[in-house]
């Protein structure tokens, strides 16, 4: 999940959405921590996203991704 991303100031930064695979823009940033939470600031969309939980592993299922997938596409112009 860190493909086309980069890391500065603590967070992970995607540099290149197409080499991401994932919906959002250049230059979001995130953090994810431990029992698969996750937050994220899109700058471009003026979005903040923040997903609390308690799921470990947390690369047992792939609940960030899609948090933010359903996030992006329910968002309307």
């Amino acid at each position: 999940f860190s493909q086309g991303c980069g890391f500065g100031l603590g967070f992970r930064v995607i540099l290149d959405i197409p080499e991401h695979g994932t919906l959002g823009t250049e230059g979001s940033y995130s953090w994810g921590g431990a029992a698969s939470t996750v937050f994220w600031i899109d700058p471009v969309e003026e979005l903040v996203a923040i997903f609390l939980t308690q799921f470990m592993p947390s690369s047992q299922y792939a609940i960030r991704s899609e948090f933010q997938i359903a996030t992006y596409q329910a968002m309307v112009e």
